[in-house]
């Protein structure tokens, strides 16, 4: 499923790089358990391993259960002072 692990990881870059754009400096990812499973998995399968994911695309990962199968992008020291700091995408269509 290669094309799958492409698209979470172009699409994080493209949300990464929107944050920049504003003015943000891009540095977690955070993902629902159902994301987060499905990002393993892929990596898994593409890779052969049966290891922990702590990265994406140069971003730390956190995990946030309520997210379920999504992702948000964020600015982790400009996130609640105000309006931005952060781009959601869906992860597991």
């Amino acid at each position: 499923m290669r094309g799958d692990l492409i698209r979470v990881l172009s699409t994080a870059e493209e949300k990464a790089n929107e944050l920049k754009l504003d003015g943000y400096e891009p540095d977690v990812v955070l993902l629902g358990k159902e994301a987060y499973e499905f990002i393993k998995a892929q990596i898994n399968e593409e890779f052969g391993d049966e290891e922990e994911v702590f990265e994406l695309s140069g971003l730390k990962i956190r995990m946030l259960d309520e997210l379920g199968g999504d992702a948000v992008v964020i600015d982790s020291k400009a996130l609640g002072l105000g309006l931005g700091g952060a781009k959601r995408f869906k992860v597991v269509l």
